[in-house]
């Protein structure tokens, strides 16, 4: 269902299959330290949060230009 609205937008990559180094020592130590309550990573040094603009370097989206919008008239309750 996503795949097309991706394929539209020229961003088929984001979702295409890829070879990933996972740090399953980085993974770890990042789920320890995140807080769902406040949707917060809690370091030593401080606190942290993701971005949009970290979610779209990371996976190489433009976010220039017009948004891309579809229909949000949808039964909540269903999905």
């Amino acid at each position: 269902m996503i795949v097309p609205n991706f394929r539209r937008c020229s961003q088929l990559h984001v979702v295409s299959p890829t070879i990933l180094k996972v740090d399953h020592a980085l993974v770890t130590a990042l789920v320890e330290r995140w807080r769902p309550e406040t949707h917060i990573f809690h370091f030593p040094t401080g606190e942290c949060t993701i971005t949009l603009e970290d979610v779209a370097l990371q996976l190489g989206l433009r976010v220039d230009g017009l948004p891309v919008v579809g229909p949000t008239m949808f039964d909540w309750e269903e999905m």
